[in-house]
């Protein structure tokens, strides 16, 4: 049973672990949002009277967003890797808070959790401090309950974590080795899994049904005297007169491309991999020219995508 006295005391959560299918060692994560219980309100009204009456209607469970880094374990990046290719596995668990001393003293248990949407971080070579992705998960059912003051473990290899800096990457586009081997900045990009409310009978709560999910278009930047082989490809794909020229000549256009993004921890070890397919140049922007400006000009690349992977290579690490 929880002790009173810890249970009475107020605390400053500092540490969050995040519980999956009963499994404590799924590791702790930066910060925590959402999670709340909220009831709709319906009003009455009768007759031409002026009174209304009031009352509850249907629980909404919030959507749990979590900012992670490099401190989780397998099963959750296996998770990630699920939700990439649209493979929405639906998880139990818990959020549990603890104090300085790592003493659980409250949990939140929900059931039915998948993973909604996942923002990528923004890389950049200039950027040395740590990253960190940012998770949405919608849920079925909430249960807010007290902890028992038991001290949670750190999550096994949590000291030997290997630090996730936004830079250390690199960016790959197949074919185009010579121009990509100097991009200096990845934008942020979110992938999304839209999900669907379906109310039924006398349940209070929807039961929530994967959709389709949403791939983004990739935006990086490298030094425009890097950029003119992918400045002709987009111009070949592109232009108008050289779409007809194709088709006159009857010649086979030329494949989409494949490409990745890796990144690295401060030993530049591997730590995980995003792969994409079927990418294409959408536009390519210059910077704003400025003669008194001392840094290095650079051309924005926008790339489209079909599809996407993630594989976590650090599990692999010694």
């Amino acid at each position: 049973m929880p002790d009173p006295a810890i249970q009475s005391r107020a605390y400053s959560a500092a540490h969050f672990a995040l519980e999956l299918d009963q499994k404590q060692d799924v590791g702790l994560f930066r910060s925590i949002e959402g999670g709340g219980v909220k009831a709709d309100v319906m009003n009455y009204q009768m007759g031409g009277n002026y009174e209304r009456w009031r009352q509850l209607g249907k629980q909404k469970y919030e959507d749990i967003k979590l900012q992670v880094g490099m401190a989780m374990s397998k099963p959750f990046y296996d998770w990630i890797k699920d939700f990439f290719v649209g493979k929405a596995n639906r998880k139990t668990g818990a959020i549990i808070a603890c104090d300085f001393h790592y003493k659980m003293r409250a949990r939140r248990e929900f059931s039915e959790a998948m993973i909604k949407e996942l923002t990528f971080p923004k890389l950049d070579a200039q950027d040395k401090n740590a990253a960190y992705m940012n998770i949405a998960m919608a849920v079925e059912d909430i249960k807010f309950l007290p902890g028992n003051g038991q001290k949670l473990e750190p999550p096994k290899g949590m000291e030997g974590q290997k630090l996730w800096t936004s830079c250390n990457f690199r960016f790959e586009l197949d074919g185009y080795a010579d121009a990509c081997r100097r991009v200096t900045k990845v934008d942020a990009f979110t992938i999304k899994q839209n999900v669907v409310e379906y109310h039924a009978g006398g349940r209070q709560s929807p039961t929530k049904t994967p959709s389709s999910i949403e791939y983004p278009q990739l935006s990086f930047y490298l030094p425009e005297a890097d950029a003119q082989p992918l400045i002709d490809h987009f111009n070949k794909r592109a232009m108008v007169e050289n779409r007809e020229q194709i088709q006159k000549n009857q010649q086979t256009p030329q494949a989409k491309h494949t490409g990745q993004i890796v990144t690295y921890d401060n030993a530049m070890r591997p730590l995980f991999t995003v792969e994409f397919f079927e990418a294409e140049i959408v536009a390519i922007t210059p910077d704003k020219a400025d003669a008194g400006s001392e840094e290095i000009k650079q051309v924005k690349v926008d790339v489209l995508t079909e599809w996407m992977t993630f594989s976590y290579e650090a599990m692999n690490v010694e």
